[in-house]
């Protein structure tokens, strides 16, 4: 982003920011097959293999924490949490505080990945 956003001016980020804060915010649908899976993470984790539940951050609903800095989840692109996910497993993804994402992300597999970011897609609050 920051070679993107270098050239802006204060105005265009203002512009930008209006128009990004203006947008109504839509839930996805989620891979019927999936839902039941990825439900199971998200509300209760995976005790077996030490994979936390994801509302314990990002609350029931997919709201996120604003005031611990987690970001909402619900209605986000299920393409787009898996790449997330899979990036912080492999360590090419490193914004998260204390490798609380790789942590958690180094313990799924590629099914529960898959599974989980279907059921946030689906999500809406």
């Amino acid at each position: 982003m920051t070679g993107m956003a270098a050239p802006l001016s204060e105005a265009d980020m203002a512009d930008l920011a209006a128009y990004f804060s203006s947008q109504t915010k839509q839930g996805g649908g989620a891979a019927e097959d999936m839902v039941e899976a990825g439900e199971k993470l998200y509300r209760a984790g995976n005790a077996e293999t030490g994979v936390a539940a994801c509302m314990a951050c990002h609350g029931p609903a997919g709201s996120g924490n604003p005031a611990a800095n987690f970001p909402a989840l619900a209605g986000q692109h299920a393409t787009y949490v898996e790449k997330a996910l899979k990036d912080f497993r492999s360590e090419s993804r490193t914004n998260d505080l204390n490798r609380m994402m790789q942590g958690v992300a180094e313990r799924m597999t590629d099914a529960e990945i898959a599974a989980v970011a279907q059921y946030i897609q689906g999500l809406s609050n």
